[in-house]
C-alpha cells in the first residue's frame, strides 16, 4: 500500500520533555525520537482561519505517511525543515500493518506581518 517512492521528506518526530525543576512547569523541552522517510501532502486551500483569543490564526494541515510504527502518540509533533506541525488526528493503520497516516497542523498568524 505505501509505495516507497512516495515517502520522499525526512521527517523529525519529537516528543515533549518535562522540566524537572520545582518552578519548571511548561517550560519542557522536545526530544527526538526517530527521523524517517515519510510522504508529506498539504491539504487543499480552503478558509481554514479562525479567531483565538483575538488574534486571527490561519491553520495549515497536511496528511503525513510512513511505514509502520507503533511508537508515535498524538503528544508528539512533526519538524519538515523549518516547519512545525503538532499531531492533530491518528494514527490510522493503512493495510496490515504497512503504514500509518496522521492529519498534522501548522500555525501561523494571519495578515500582514508587519
Amino acid at each position: 500500500m505505501i509505495n516507497a517512492d512516495s515517502l520522499d521528506r525526512r521527517v523529525t518526530i519529537e516528543r515533549p520533555v518535562a522540566d524537572p525543576s520545582f518552578d519548571g512547569a511548561g517550560s519542557g523541552a522536545w526530544e527526538v525520537v526517530a527521523t524517517v522517510w515519510a510522504s508529506v501532502q498539504d491539504a487543499l486551500p480552503s478558509r481554514a482561519e479562525r479567531l483565538a483569543d483575538g488574534l486571527n490564526i490561519a491553520s495549515r494541515p497536511a496528511r503525513v505517511r510512513m511505514r509502520y510504527r507503533t511508537d508515535i502518540t498524538p503528544a508528539m509533533r512533526f519538524v519538515i525543515g523549518d516547519r512545525v506541525m503538532q499531531i492533530v488526528a491518528g494514527p490510522a493503520e493503512l493495510g496490515f500493518r504497512e503504514g500509518v497516516e496522521f492529519m498534522a497542523e501548522d500555525y501561523s498568524t494571519a495578515g500582514n506581518p508587519a
